[in-house]
């Protein structure tokens, strides 16, 4: 079996088709394993088994019940090994990963496989029974993943994620109810951690149910067993995140007043994971969602500060800085209680166990000077960093925890204290500089005893690489990633006053960093650093210094190096991020045509790989056979691709706004690849050409007639596509060509006009969907109104029918053109007939017609944007001002419709007229 999967996995997909006759035959051989309890070799059966699902689930298709039955028979027989019974779970799993159409089809997949998840999770604690071992336990990594609890609870995980919960939850609470009634913990316990298995993937259905799912949780937080109670933290800390807002918003009562008791547990265990869960539920609450209970918070907390168990002294300052994180402002009335406890803890000589506590002790009392402030803190802000640096002196040991809490710790009080933090970076700098120059500790592996040993050493990846083995090691990688990432902290925070480090950071971490293949977190962190590096110099010397020139050109070199393309996708887009980053902090002609030739051949190459990974995905997926859903590596791989081409439009975006019309002989090198994506059926294709295109007519003016060949008709059918992100960009590069594009471009907008009313009548034009086209197409209209009338017949028809298009309440970018010429209809001036000396003449106000004729739904499409504040500021104070003349000119009942609102839309343009 082992030889035939091997063999099966080496042979192209297409071949493999004929073998599928040998399912018969390979599924006879596991019977008579299982009879004469030979769970070695009908463990690796299965595993053997288990490679053929991953590789082709559906050539189990015609056996597949039988195959199911067989595994669950496996999975329940406690006579056989724990190891073989969880390779016949993981046998099962597997087909729910690859083909969860197939599993849900079967008549009792998931239901049976429930069951012995549930069963599994009760198999906890055999020897243990009043969990006295458990709780004198200060062990709490231990490794269980080997074990059948864990098992169960991680194979319920992929069941709700893969099945979702209309097949997985109906077989749960058929059982969970009963098992929080059992005498026994073990089904409480197991109940319990089957719901935090399963909420992620239950998601949509468990949110609408969480009042039913709290009543079973809730109760268990006053279970006369320890781990029960544990159990039901662990529940709640889980719902906290994988429900968040909603637990937050409209289950904060029952969650906090129920778990906060908890914290007055007996057993320490119980007490930590309390806290554990208050981590989870607190950091996505908002501040006035925590404050009624702060008070009760902080006096538990402070209480588990004087645990003698170090490990809850410890959580309890991570909640307690979580709690500060999220309450901001609100934590000061708690000021002067805790910082002077953490000073002492940090003022303390301790022994190398409390280096951890110390450690908390900094994250905390940082997080809490975040979220007081400089001002609320006084001289302590000062003390403290003292304090860190005195710490910092101290730290002699490699494998001290509190030098990476110290790099962070570093990091906020340079928020708190903005430019003040200065007189510190000479100590803080010169460590951050040591782990953020660090090369990479790279180790070839030439023998199977030593690949063995760097197995079990931790800190270290083995990566294959050309029949060789290469050992990295991953924790210099780590910090030499998280001391970049604080440089981006400093250089934002500080501006010109980080320039003394500027060059030194740029030649020797952050452009090498860029190409640093060996981690890629560490070239995220290198291209993010680019951009704030370069603002930073720039803000000391000047935009057009010979320093800043010299730096830049450097720079770009190998910014430009480094947008070639690669295996790591994503990376890519981040590359692609800090070029555009770092073009849009220098400027206006930035890039010399040489530079845009290489970033245009650099873009080719990605654009053509692009391609062949696409046309790859679709002959993959001509031979998916029925059932089989797209592998999450294939889901990953689009996604990536897709804020790939992004990241590469914003790139084209800001070339072309900063170098205008002279990129045009560059960018029209791509033409073949527009009129390809244009026309695509993958509409995430046409519409990256349709955003460049409005580029080209936005940046480049008349000259953009150039290639109306190319622009027109996928404008026009740009605004007819059915979905509603291409139909927008369609319908706003109408407007640009309108607004922007000059004389040239006047006869055709105006043709596009019967097609950008067609837009605004699409079914459901006002839904999330698709509300967004819908505005735009409001936008352009006006703009083709306001720019382009000459061309336009029958304008007042037309402005008529645009005034209801309106209101725009969603784009904040197309709103101000909408109604700044709403305005000026309103506002139209003529003179006065009656005035018949050329000297005196008069002029009177005399609103639009059609808007006259629809005063009332005018005022009220003003009123709803002012209240959505999608028009602000001086177009808000202006449009308010029109509409104030409107109500005057046309008799307009304004306290009348403004009844038929909402208060708040009623406050809100009270408040402009008062």
């Amino acid at each position: 079996m082992e030889a035939f999967a091997s063999f099966f996995r080496s042979i192209e997909r297409k071949s493999q088709k004929k073998y599928y006759g040998a399912v018969a035959e390979i599924l006879n051989i596991l019977p008579p394993l299982k009879e004469v309890g030979d769970s070695d070799n009908l463990s690796k059966a299965l595993v053997a088994l288990i490679e053929l699902a991953e590789i082709a689930p559906t050539m189990f298709k015609a056996l597949f019940h039988s195959l199911v039955q067989f595994s669950i028979t496996v999975i329940q027989d406690k006579d056989l090994g724990d190891q073989v019974r969880q390779n016949a779970l993981e046998l099962m799993a597997t087909f729910a990963d690859y083909n969860a159409a197939m599993c849900k089809k079967d008549p009792s997949y998931t239901s049976d496989m429930v069951t012995q998840c549930l069963s599994l999770m009760t198999d906890i604690g055999m020897d243990d029974d009043d969990a006295a071992e458990w709780n004198a336990s200060e062990d709490l990594d231990v490794e269980e993943s080997d074990l059948n609890h864990v098992a169960g609870e991680q194979c319920m995980d992929r069941l709700a994620n893969k099945l979702g919960g209309q097949a997985v939850l109906p077989p749960t609470f058929n059982w969970l109810p009963r098992m929080m009634q059992s005498s026994a913990w073990r089904d409480r316990h197991a109940a319990l951690m089957a719901i935090s298995a399963i909420s992620e993937g239950c998601r949509d259905l468990m949110e609408g149910e969480l009042d039913k799912v709290l009543a079973l949780v809730v109760p268990a937080l006053r279970d006369p067993h320890p781990r029960v109670r544990w159990a039901g933290c662990n529940a709640l800390g889980q719902m906290s995140t994988d429900f968040a807002g909603t637990m937050q918003e409209k289950y904060h009562n029952i969650v906090l007043t129920n778990i906060i008791p908890v914290l007055d547990s007996a057993e320490p265990r119980v007490q930590s994971h309390a806290a554990a869960a208050l981590v989870n539920f607190c950091e996505e609450a908002q501040k006035t969602t925590l404050e009624p209970y702060l008070d009760g918070l902080l006096d538990h907390l402070l209480r588990l500060l004087r645990s003698p168990k170090r490990y809850v002294q410890e959580q309890a300052l991570s909640t307690i800085a979580t709690i500060a994180d999220s309450a901001e402002t609100a934590f000061g009335k708690y000021y002067d209680t805790l910082m002077p406890l953490l000073f002492n803890v940090l003022r303390e000589e301790q022994s190398k166990e409390f280096r951890l506590l110390r450690a908390k002790a900094m994250e905390c009392a940082t997080l809490i000077a975040l979220a007081v402030g400089k001002q609320r803190m006084g001289q302590d802000a000062l003390d403290l960093v003292q304090l860190l640096g005195h710490i910092q002196s101290n730290i002699l040991d490699a494998d001290d925890p509190q030098s990476q809490y110290l790099l962070h710790c570093w990091g906020r009080m340079c928020r708190v204290l903005g430019q003040d933090f200065i007189p510190y970076l000479p100590s803080v700098m010169p460590p951050l500089m040591e782990l953020a120059s660090a090369k990479a500790d790279i180790q070839l592996l030439d023998d199977e005893e030593q690949i063995a040993n760097f197995e079990q050493e931790e800190g270290w990846e083995l990566v294959p690489l050309k029949g060789k083995v290469i050992g990295i090691k991953t924790s210099i990688l780590e910090d030499k990633h998280m001391a970049t990432e604080l440089i981006v902290v400093y250089a934002q925070q500080l501006a010109a006053a980080f320039e003394p480090y500027v060059l030194e950071i740029m030649q020797n971490v952050s452009l090498p960093g860029l190409a640093f293949f060996f981690h890629d977190p560490v070239r995220v962190a290198s291209a993010k650093s680019v951009p704030m590096l370069l603002n930073s110099y720039m803000k000391a010397h000047g935009e057009r210094s010979p320093q800043m020139a010299k730096l830049w050109e450097l720079t770009l070199e190998k910014i430009l190096e480094v947008l070639t393309p690669e295996i790591s996708i994503d990376t890519l887009a981040e590359m692609y991020q800090c070029f555009y980053e770092s073009v849009e902090v220098i400027g206006k002609d930035s890039l010399t045509p040489m530079h845009m030739q290489n970033f245009i051949e650099a873009a080719k190459g990605t654009l053509l790989e692009y391609q062949q990974r696409v046309e790859k995905r679709l002959e993959e997926q001509q031979e998916t056979e029925d059932g089989e859903e797209e592998s999450e590596d294939t889901i990953f791989a689009i996604e990536d691709d897709q804020t790939l081409l992004s990241d590469m439009n914003k790139a084209f975006h800001t070339i072309f706004k900063n170098q205008g019309s002279s990129f045009l002989p560059a960018w029209s090198r791509l033409l073949p690849f527009y009129t390809t994506f244009i026309t695509n059926a993958d509409s995430t294709q046409r519409q990256w050409a349709l955003c460049i295109m409005d580029d080209v007519l936005e940046f480049c003016g008349d000259q953009s007639w150039t290639y109306q060949d190319h622009i027109r008709q996928p404008l026009i059918d740009g605004m007819r596509d059915e979905v509603p992100a291409n139909r927008q960009a369609a319908c706003y590069g109408v407007g640009i060509a309108a607004q922007k594009g000059g004389q040239a471009w006047s006869s055709f907008v105006a043709e596009c006009l019967p097609t950008l009313f067609q837009v605004c009548q699409v079914p459901n034009a006002r839904e999330d969907d698709h509300v967004f086209a819908t505005e735009n197409a409001c936008a352009s209209i006006s703009k083709i109104l306001q720019s382009n009338a000459a061309k336009v017949p029958n304008v007042q028809d037309v402005v008529a029918h645009w005034l209801n298009t309106l209101p725009v309440v969603n784009d904040e970018e197309a709103a101000p053109y909408a109604y700044m010429f709403l305005a000026s209809l309103i506002d139209q001036y003529v003179f006065n007939p009656s005035s018949f000396d050329i000297f005196e003449l008069t002029i009177i106000h005399r609103s639009n017609p059609a808007v006259l004729a629809a005063a009332d739904k005018v005022f009220v499409a003003i009123a709803l944007a002012l209240e959505a504040e999608t028009i602000q500021g001086q177009t808000a104070t202006r449009v308010a001002a029109a509409a104030k003349t409107l109500v005057q000119t046309a008799n307009v009942d304004a306290r009348r419709i403004l009844t038929t609102l909402s208060p708040e839309t009623q406050q809100t343009v009270q408040a402009y007229f008062i």
